[in-house]
């Protein structure tokens, strides 16, 4: 199986859909056929839902592996890098949300949702659907594909937010993720988790300590930490280190920034500290997790 060298993926990014921001695909029409080859690691700009439907196989997502397998919903969010095992034989749907689309309006269930279903960098980023939703969520996109036929009628904007939101509802609610926590909208320390992993998102190249986000939520260290806990059962900074290596692993592999450039990005004034860390939470110094060759299934997209 051939391989490219992929230090240049990073740059390789798909760009936001055009008009409403949003876009829906079936597979395997889409797959491998772009300018992006989905084969390949690469990020994009915007939200995606890839729902599988039909065949089996793997999904790398950031540095990860995970099953395909009818009933599974990823959910991936803009900046991480994924690609496909090389298989024409999936059957299923791709929303693809730009991040304007994706704002919150003000209603804290967007942001809950938004947060327990993307940006879960801290887990596995998909569910899985029963047979009997799978029926309702197949009508809900149905109904999407019917309103985004019907164009420039009023309301046309409001009509996807709302089906949109019935769907992530109703994969939250009835969804599985295995080995997780069902976050429950309704418990205060629920809510406040959802809050620390949205500020975490926003803020992790500027605040690297509990007090800090503790601060920010206006909840004391012991309160924040006992959330999390609960939620988790890790701790806020464990968290936070953990999203922080992530970036710097995206960072060190697929761009050509110096390792200093990469430290000082990620909010560190010692670029010598960044790299122990990197070391300690890794097991390897940056250069060498930059120098590796292999990535699994990656495969050269064949011309004609």
């Amino acid at each position: 199986m051939e391989t490219q060298d992929i230090k240049k993926i990073f740059k390789a990014v798909c760009e936001a859909p055009d008009g409403t921001g949003f876009h829906i695909d079936h597979m395997p029409d889409f797959l491998y056929k772009g300018d992006i080859n989905d084969g390949m690691p690469h990020v994009h700009t915007f939200y995606e839902i890839l729902w599988f439907q039909e065949g089996a196989g793997s999904h790398f997502v950031d540095f990860q592996e995970y099953p395909i397998r009818p009933g599974t919903i990823f959910f991936l969010t803009p900046g991480q890098v994924h690609h496909f095992d090389g298989s024409d034989a999936y059957k299923g749907v791709a929303i693809r949300l730009c991040t304007d689309f994706m704002q919150s309006r003000g209603d804290e269930s967007d942001l809950f949702v938004k947060y327990d279903l993307f940006h879960t960098f801290d887990s596995a980023p998909y569910y899985v659907i029963g047979s009997d939703i799978s029926l309702q969520l197949q009508a809900l996109v149905g109904a999407m594909e019917e309103e985004l036929r019907v164009g420039k009628d009023i309301g046309h904007i409001d009509m996807l937010r709302s089906l949109l939101k019935i769907f992530l509802i109703m994969v939250h609610r009835y969804g599985r993720k295995e080995g997780e926590l069902h976050l429950d909208g309704l418990k205060p320390a629920h809510r406040l988790f959802v809050q620390f992993r949205s500020m975490l998102e926003n803020d992790y190249t500027k605040k690297h300590t509990v007090q800090e986000y503790a601060d920010g939520l206006n909840v004391s260290v012991r309160t924040l930490n006992k959330c999390v806990n609960e939620c988790s059962g890790r701790s806020p900074l464990a968290f936070i280190t953990e999203r922080i290596m992530l970036e710097a692993k995206r960072e060190v592999r697929y761009s050509k920034l110096m390792i200093k450039e990469i430290a000082y990005n990620l909010g560190f004034e010692d670029p010598s500290y960044f790299v122990k860390l990197f070391k300690r939470q890794t097991g390897m110094l940056p250069s060498d997790f930059r120098g590796m060759d292999e990535v699994p299934h990656c495969m050269v997209r064949t011309q004609g």
